[in-house]
């Protein structure tokens, strides 16, 4: 009947690059509803070439989705009536006083009998509904929040593209939830931290029910993981209920939570978030500290402001990221505590060991409280790997007259080979012979290998060692040196 036809060469041209011809002419029955040439011709420009280019991919849902199963005639239809296509998704019939309408086209001839089936004719081209993860939260009556929060922050274009994605979609009660004022802070700032919280509701991939398991970790596309629970309570996404699970799209699949999910916030994080700590984050990164601040810890860091850094004397900090794996490292990592020491675990006059090596000294008095002779600013900005305190001076290791002559000392000495497997050897060229006090910590301030007075003419193993950092102290009568080790397999 379509090949026949003077107004369905567009459509014969379609079937035939789609491949449906053999698929059609089989004993069916079908129900085809034809659009003519004349509503080819109406679609955008260029959108037919570009379907017929791709004919198995959007051009082959499309014809299918002018199919039906069986023969449905037109004394068939009814007002209101939905149909499911063999494209898998419904079309819907409106008949009133203009006419009989299959979504917005119009039948202009109905009833064409054939062996296989039946044809109608209609005014334009039926195109599939999307129904992205993005369309799944705006038709949601209990996801305005979270559509607005999308919008906001640009994120509809990347969410209605091919994924797929699985989204853990956060109620408006959900977001109500969150502190006074704080919603209203991140949809003030879209493309920062509001981007984060969302993207740390989505996975890349279709990541059903049935695929999730207790225990399960799972990287979202912010690049943090999340973590499974199972239990007879339910299923939880880190703290967050699954009260709808599987609502499927076409590019992948939401599950409602009754909670916002907040990506975990390490010590790092928190110091390059700050407007205060530019120069505590070009020193972090400089001695390549990063990785191992970001890891579990937990760690407690004393965190000097720009201002603190400023205040020392001239080109002492430019001296400092010169030479960034021996003076510098040794000088944050005294800004380091292995564990998590909140305010309250202060105590006037309390000593604490820093991953360097040496003690820092807690006063508390009128004033305040200081760690040596910075005073603590803004305490307990709790991070999902410890703390930090911010302090108003930089921290300077007790033993070091001055960071100038700590750098004299430091090169003096060469640690090889480096990076070792399994020992390492001292050069200590203005001090060949002596004996030396050596400590080794890991990046948690533990010591892990230690040798007292120690023949500098030897090999020191750390075969027992797992592989990493670590930080090799070494001590001779009042002079002490830091240097950084790496341990490979």
């Amino acid at each position: 009947i379509i090949v026949n036809s003077d107004d369905h060469n567009t459509l014969e041209a379609a079937v035939i690059a789609a491949g449906l011809v053999d698929d059609l002419n089989v004993s069916g029955p079908f129900t085809v509803f034809a659009p003519t040439d004349a509503a080819f011709e109406a679609l955008p420009d260029g959108l037919l070439d570009q379907l017929l280019a791709d004919p198995t991919g959007d051009l082959t849902d499309i014809l299918l989705y002018h199919v039906l199963s069986g023969e449905v005639l037109s004394t068939d239809l009814s007002d209101g009536m939905m149909a499911t296509t063999l494209q898998g998704k419904d079309i819907t019939v409106t008949i009133n006083e203009d006419g009989v309408f299959i979504n917005d086209a119009k039948v202009t001839m109905a009833d064409i009998d054939a062996d296989n089936g039946v044809v109608h004719v209609i005014d334009a081209v039926l195109v599939p509904p999307t129904n992205t993860v993005v369309d799944v939260i705006v038709n949601s009556e209990n996801h305005n929040t979270l559509e607005a929060a999308v919008i906001a922050a640009g994120l509809v274009e990347t969410l209605n593209g091919d994924g797929p994605f699985t989204v853990f979609a956060p109620t408006d009660d959900a977001f109500t939830a969150l502190p006074d004022g704080l919603l209203d802070q991140l949809l003030a700032d879209p493309t920062g931290e509001l981007t984060n919280i969302l993207l740390y509701h989505v996975l890349s991939g279709n990541v059903l029910s049935t695929d999730l398991s207790d225990g399960m970790n799972a990287t979202t596309v912010l690049g943090k993981d999340i973590t499974v629970t199972i239990n007879e309570e339910g299923v939880f996404i880190n703290d967050a209920k699954v009260t709808m699970a599987d609502i499927e799209a076409d590019n992948g699949v939401v599950h409602v939570i009754d909670a916002v999910l907040v990506p975990p916030t390490t010590v790092v994080d928190i110091i390059v978030d700050s407007e205060n700590h530019n120069t505590l984050e070009a020193a972090i990164v400089a001695a390549g500290l990063v990785d191992d601040l970001n890891v579990t810890g937990p760690f407690t860091i004393f965190a000097p402001t720009d201002d603190a850094f400023a205040a020392l004397p001239d080109g002492l900090v430019d001296q400092l990221l010169a030479d960034p794996f021996d003076s510098l490292t040794n000088v944050l990592l005294y800004h380091v505590l292995s564990g998590k020491v909140l305010s309250t675990d202060l105590s006037d006059q309390q000593m604490a060991m820093t991953l360097q090596g040496e003690d820092v000294v807690v006063t508390i008095n009128s004033d305040g409280v200081f760690i040596n002779d910075a005073q603590v600013t803004m305490a307990d900005l709790e991070a999902s790997n410890g703390v930090v305190h911010v302090i108003d001076a930089v921290l300077v290791p007790q033993q070091l007259t001055s960071i100038r002559e700590q750098r004299v000392i430091n090169s003096q000495i060469k640690i090889s080979p480096n990076p070792t497997s399994n020992f390492f050897e001292v050069d200590w060229r203005e001090k060949p012979g002596i004996e030396l006090d050596i400590r080794v910590f890991s990046t948690t301030g533990q010591v892990v290998k230690r040798w007292l007075k120690a023949p500098i003419n030897q090999r020191f193993y750390i075969e027992n060692l797992s592989p990493g950092m670590y930080i090799i102290e070494l001590k001779h009568e009042n002079m002490r040196a830091g240097k950084q080790l790496i341990k490979i397999r």
